[in-house]
Parts: C-alpha cells; sequence; structure tokens
C-alpha cells in the first residue's frame, strides 16, 4: 500500500507551512497594522505579513479626498444624464401618440 491508498480527501503539500511565529501589538502598533495592512490591498494579513517580512512588493493605495468628490460628482452628473435621456425617450413617445402627421377631425 502506498502513501495515498485513501482515495477520499485532499492531496498532501509538497512543502507544508508548519512553522508559526506569533506576534503581539499594542493598541498603537495594532493601529499603524491595520492601516498598513488596508492600504496594501493584501488578501489576509498573513499574506501582507509573508510580503513585508521577505520584501515581497505589494500595492499600496492612497485615497485622496479631492479626487473621492470628483468621482462622485461625476457618477451624479451620468445618473442625471441617464434620467434626462429617460425623459426624453417619454417626452418623443407622447409626441408621436399625441401628435401624429394625420389630421385629426
Amino acid at each position: 500500500m502506498g502513501r495515498y491508498s485513501n482515495s477520499g480527501g485532499r492531496r498532501f503539500k509538497a512543502d507544508p507551512s508548519v512553522n508559526r511565529y506569533v506576534v503581539r501589538f499594542n493598541a498603537e502598533e495594532n493601529a499603524r497594522f491595520l492601516s498598513m495592512f488596508e492600504r496594501s490591498g493584501a488578501i489576509n494579513k498573513a499574506t501582507f505579513i509573508k510580503n513585508f517580512l521577505f520584501q515581497k512588493p505589494f500595492n499600496g493605495f492612497v485615497v485622496d479626498e479631492n479626487t473621492r468628490i470628483f468621482i462622485n460628482q461625476l457618477s451624479s452628473l451620468n445618473a442625471l444624464y441617464r434620467t434626462c435621456g429617460v425623459s426624453y425617450d417619454t417626452l418623443v413617445k407622447t409626441f408621436r401618440e399625441n401628435f401624429s402627421g394625420e389630421k385629426q377631425r
């Protein structure tokens, strides 16, 4: 019988991660860590810490308040444009129903 005699379950990993370390933060350090984690856009905290320790590049997102305001106003402008288009379609439909080319008696 070989290593995979049981056909159920998951296959074993070739290089499993079995070593674990514990780090404890105070409130200020935890707040800094969480802000860095949120800016990085990492999937979870473990991958963020691994990438940070081994100096692998990760993305940092900076949100500019003025840019956010501009994007919100642009979105509202698009919504207004869409509303005008719907109103125009309704107006044209009403004109065609009530003012056709034929004379009414």
